[in-house]
């Protein structure tokens, strides 16, 4: 199976639909209830929920994922009953292989339930029809251009290589994210400050990224720094940022990091360690690149 650990919680939904072929008289007595075995259409329902809920028994590599929402909707159509399934879940990972089960197992049943009065029948076009949530939903801006800043009195002076910095600037790369200024400075407040004032002020910049400096050392002041340039706080970044480090690392409870606006400049603090630093751009990227469409004056999606 494929290591998901890694990613955010997210609203998941998908859709799915399979057609049944029969003919006309078949179409007739079920409306009837002339049937040998009861109620296909009812029966089918449950079986497509049920499949959904065992997916990840059925298909190897799928995950299993705690579904909220399964629903089955099947109707007539021309020489043809048409299924639709429907399934939502909270999670880290999308819901398309349930949807299409559900589909799937619907049709199946359909099948079994009407083949001792209909030799002519056909399962057709299962497919998906929709998903949303995760990365696949999210367009990044047009245009972004960030600077990163690895704060570290060892790094500064040579003793140890940076890495954390390198990893914020290759995952940005991947996403577009042109990294213009990469700074590595001591655990100095003020020099820190004046570097985000620069940057941020000189207006060809959207997005700041600092690594280091957020625990409770003497030498750790980068959320002071932070707290002394930004002009609006953003709490909701840095409080989801804590939440998804705890869930991995309970000492993520100790990172002060703070996140903000400074005139169209966002500014989000790290922690200094590399493992932090990719848990938190696992959560950040890409949705974060969204705030800097809207400092430009863009609209939230529809």
């Amino acid at each position: 199976m494929r290591d998901v650990s890694a990613k955010p919680i997210s609203l998941r939904s998908a859709t799915a639909e399979a057609t049944l072929t029969c003919a006309e008289e078949t179409l007739a007595r079920i409306r009837s209830g002339d049937l040998p075995k009861a109620d296909p259409i009812g029966v089918a329902r449950v079986a497509g929920i049920q499949a959904a809920k065992q997916t990840s028994l059925l298909i190897p590599y799928c995950h299993q994922v705690p579904l909220d929402h399964v629903a089955l909707e099947i109707t007539e159509g021309d020489r043809a009953l048409r299924i639709r399934a429907s399934v939502r879940a909270v999670w880290k990972t999308g819901v398309e292989m349930e949807a299409l089960t559900a589909a799937s197992a619907a049709a199946l049943t359909l099948y079994d339930m009407l083949k001792i009065i209909d030799d002519t029948m056909e399962i057709r076009d299962v497919r998906l029809t929709a998903k949303k949530g995760g990365k696949s939903d999210f367009r990044a801006p047009a245009r972004e251009a960030a600077a990163v800043i690895v704060l570290s009195d060892s790094a500064a002076k040579g003793t140890r290589k940076d890495s954390s910095g390198e990893t914020i600037r290759g995952r940005l790369a991947l996403l577009g994210v042109r990294v213009g200024e990469f700074l590595i400075l001591p655990d100095e407040r003020a020099e820190l400050a004046a570097a985000l004032r620069r940057i941020a002020d000189a207006g060809s910049t959207d997005l700041i990224v600092t690594t280091g400096g957020t625990g409770v050392g003497p030498r750790d002041t980068a959320p002071e720094a932070t707290q002394e340039v930004i002009e609006r706080p953003l709490p909701g970044v840095a409080e989801a940022l804590r939440a998804h480090g705890q869930e991995r690392n309970r000492f993520a409870m100790l990172s002060r990091g703070v996140a903000g606006v400074r005139g169209r400049t966002l500014i989000v603090n790290l922690p200094g360690s590399e493992a932090a630093v990719t848990e938190s751009l696992d959560l950040l990227l890409p949705w974060i690149l969204h705030a800097l469409e809207i400092l430009r004056g863009g609209g939230h999606p529809g």
